[in-house]
């Protein structure tokens, strides 16, 4: 009985940060640059699930919500979805999703349960920032070179720097809050006994 309450539940977490996700694509896109690339919201979703519900929770809620996008459903802001956004601009983008939630689950996971701030912030960058960005440019490197490629990219450094900072507070206030959404590697089980 146990173990259907923790699936339902998990399940229920994992559909909802796939809806949060959603969510934060309906206050639209703002395009910036010639490269098709929009600014949205939408990095901030895939950070907190990550941070929130770790890597396997959080990679699942990704691909969940990856694959209702390509089967068409407008998720992405501006309403786009289908298979084309595979062969647009943002593809390289959406590809790095999953890589940046697997990391920062997994880093997550090490800074608990008393997640410091400054540790949390970097784990995020790092994800939400330096592996989604990465994927972007290097998508985008494939149909315009590297050079517009890393131009066309820095304009969105500082709102995902941002989104990273405001995921970090919301982060560490949630675990604050809900101590176990994310369960602790083995070796801080053991090594921090009843504290964790």
């Amino acid at each position: 009985m146990p173990s259907r309450r923790t699936t339902a539940r998990d399940l229920a977490q994992i559909a909802i940060f796939a809806a949060l996700i959603a969510a934060l694509g309906l206050p639209g896109a703002i395009s910036v640059g010639g490269l098709g690339v929009p600014i949205t919201l939408q990095t901030l979703g895939v950070i907190l699930a990550g941070g929130i519900l770790g890597a396997r929770k959080g990679g699942l809620a990704i691909v969940v919500f990856l694959v209702l996008t390509t089967a068409g459903l407008p998720l992405l802001a501006g309403g786009r979805g289908g298979l084309g956004v595979w062969t647009g601009p943002t593809a390289g983008y959406l590809i790095g999703w999953l890589p940046a939630v697997l990391l920062i689950g997994f880093l997550t996971a090490r800074l608990l349960p008393s997640y410091p701030f400054w540790s949390g912030l970097i784990a995020n960058l790092i994800g939400g920032v330096l592996v989604i960005h990465a994927f972007g440019v290097a998508v985008l490197t494939l149909r315009v070179g590297l050079g517009p490629a890393l131009t066309g990219d820095l304009p969105f450094l500082p709102g995902d720097a941002v989104k990273a900072l405001v995921a970090t507070v919301v982060i560490k206030q949630v675990h604050r809050a809900y101590p176990g959404l994310i369960p602790l590697p083995a070796t801080a089980r053991s090594g921090r006994g009843p504290a964790a």
